[in-house]
């Protein structure tokens, strides 16, 4: 099993030639674009937000395991650390998420306003 050999010469040698020279459209760079732009503002966001879950939790926590004996008792640093961390990981994919498909619904609004005007 596996690709043949011609196949795998075409495809090595295709690889070798020089690229064709490909001029993408005003539409298809203003996709790329918008794509680009949408997944830097998701990190952005969701950065932010993991900072503000990392204090939020990290405080609570670091509290308790001083103060509450069942947690002084129970909380060890790997779980402390996994608690904050959960919460900060947690944080960031579902405000990243939510930022893109947001920018990506605003994108895609605008892209039907364009078609319409038309």
């Amino acid at each position: 099993m596996g690709i043949p050999s011609e196949m795998r010469d075409f495809w090595v040698k295709r690889s070798q030639r020089e690229p064709a020279l490909l001029i993408a459209s005003p539409a298809e760079e203003r996709k790329i674009f918008n794509a680009k732009h949408c997944t830097q503002e998701g990190v952005r966001a969701g950065f932010k937000a993991a900072s503000i879950a990392c204090v939020a939790t990290a405080v609570p926590t670091l509290i308790a395991v001083r103060k509450v004996p069942w947690a002084k008792a129970n909380l060890n640093y790997t779980a402390q650390a996994l608690i904050i961390s959960a919460a900060s990981i947690a944080s960031y994919f579902i405000t990243a998420d939510k930022t893109i498909l947001e920018c990506a619904r605003r994108n895609a609004q605008f892209e039907q306003a364009l078609r319409n005007q038309d």
